[in-house]
């Protein structure tokens, strides 16, 4: 993990470009500034949308440099051994009762799914159609927004 020579890291392309959109930016954005131009807006904004972008490339280099020690990677990539005091315990423990939660959910899900199954198949016509049945009310007690909205213009 050494740095690249010049002191930039490990991540120089992402630097320069970075500097490079800074700098493009900068001059675009004080050429419409200070140039007698009559599309001076549009390079106002193109000059400080080129600089907002390059925030991403500073964002990958500053990332892209963080070092993180192994000692804290251990754990992350499971190189850190399970069975050493309370904290094996306390893991071992913690595993055992997600999996028999997950296990029991599935269980669950496979009996329902295999009841409403034959339900489904005995109300199937030939096409491979379910019938649907809706609850319907009586006409008089219907009224719409377009003719309550035409009721209030009136009034």
């Amino acid at each position: 993990m050494e740095a690249a020579p010049g002191g930039l890291g490990r991540c120089s392309c992402a630097f320069g470009l970075a500097v490079a959109f800074d700098v493009f930016g900068l001059i675009i954005l004080l050429l419409g500034v200070f140039g007698d131009l009559f599309y001076y807006d549009f390079l106002i904004y193109a000059g400080a949308i080129i600089i907002f972008m390059s925030l991403i490339w500073w964002v990958f280099w500053y990332t892209g440099n963080i070092e993180v020690p192994p000692e804290e990677l251990e754990d992350d990539v499971g190189l850190l051994k399970k069975g050493r005091g309370l904290a094996g315990v306390v893991r071992r423990f913690s595993g055992r009762l997600s999996s028999g939660i997950r296990n029991s959910f599935r269980r669950n899900e496979g009996s329902r799914g295999q009841g409403s199954a034959p339900r489904q198949a005995k109300h199937r016509r030939e096409g491979g159609q379910v019938p649907v049945a809706f609850a319907m009310t009586s006409q008089d007690n219907v009224s719409t927004v377009s003719a309550a909205v035409t009721e209030t213009q009136v009034i």
